[in-house]
């Protein structure tokens, strides 16, 4: 199924997020099956049932993508599948999004632990914030707020709280170099959650794949350049895909 490619959306927005650069990509690509799968609904944070959930889920022999939370769960879903997943494609998706000593470029511990806090305490702020965080950098930062606020979905709190300690632990280094299947990563230049500094240093770790920088683009860039994106989706799964 070299013509079906599946997406994960991030943290908190929902599959809504998604569907402009969905919609965009079936009006450029029509011979491409692109579909979304919402994140699991567990109240569980540990990464491996996540991934147990959507590799029980999501279809074998297909192309697996998504969009920061959602890009790192396809990261190591498709180091999990191997030669079963065709292609990986990222979209705004840190290696780690929280900082290590061994990986400086995500998220202070600390400043990660008050945003973790504020999710489980005061949740409708902490949304808040995040779109605001996610619109930071865009060319029209309001127009996209008012954007992402309108496609958030209203899961329970103790489901958000899961998915954000699921992205403090989740450090996908080692996925990506486990799977040997065409990868593409494509992050934001003026993003203000995960450092546009990731593409080169990426790309350094892994010359092999191919990387993309949108510049003047938000973390929200799914749905302030979904053209831009469904573009380089495209090019990227009819060269990868050519036999």
């Amino acid at each position: 199924m070299r013509n079906r490619l599946v997406l994960l959306p991030g943290w908190g927005l929902g599959i809504s997020a998604l569907q402009p650069l969905v919609a965009t990509l079936r009006a450029i690509d029509p011979g491409l099956r692109v579909e979304i799968q919402d994140l699991p609904s567990l109240v569980s944070g540990d990464p491996k049932e996540w991934i147990d959930k959507l590799d029980r889920q999501l279809p074998r022999n297909v192309w697996l993508g998504g969009w920061s939370l959602g890009g790192m769960l396809a990261a190591e879903l498709a180091a999990r599948r191997g030669d079963e997943c065709c292609g990986l494609i990222t979209l705004g998706s840190n290696l780690s999004f929280v900082s290590r000593p061994d990986w400086p470029h995500g998220m202070a511990v600390d400043t990660f632990q008050t945003f973790l806090e504020g999710c489980r305490y005061h949740t409708q702020v902490t949304l808040k914030r995040f779109i605001s965080l996610c619109s930071q950098g865009a060319q029209e930062p309001r127009g996209l707020a008012r954007l992402l606020s309108a496609c958030m979905p209203e899961p329970a709190p103790e489901q958000l709280v899961a998915g954000l300690e699921v992205l403090g632990k989740l450090d996908t280094r080692v996925a990506l170099q486990t799977y040997g299947g065409p990868q593409l990563h494509l992050f934001a230049g003026c993003d203000a959650l995960v450092p546009a500094e990731v593409a080169g240093l990426l790309l350094e770790e892994l010359p092999d794949v191919e990387v993309g920088l949108l510049e003047d683009s938000a973390h929200g860039f799914v749905m302030e350049t979904p053209h831009e994106l469904a573009a380089a989706i495209k090019a990227f799964v009819h060269e990868s895909g050519d036999d």
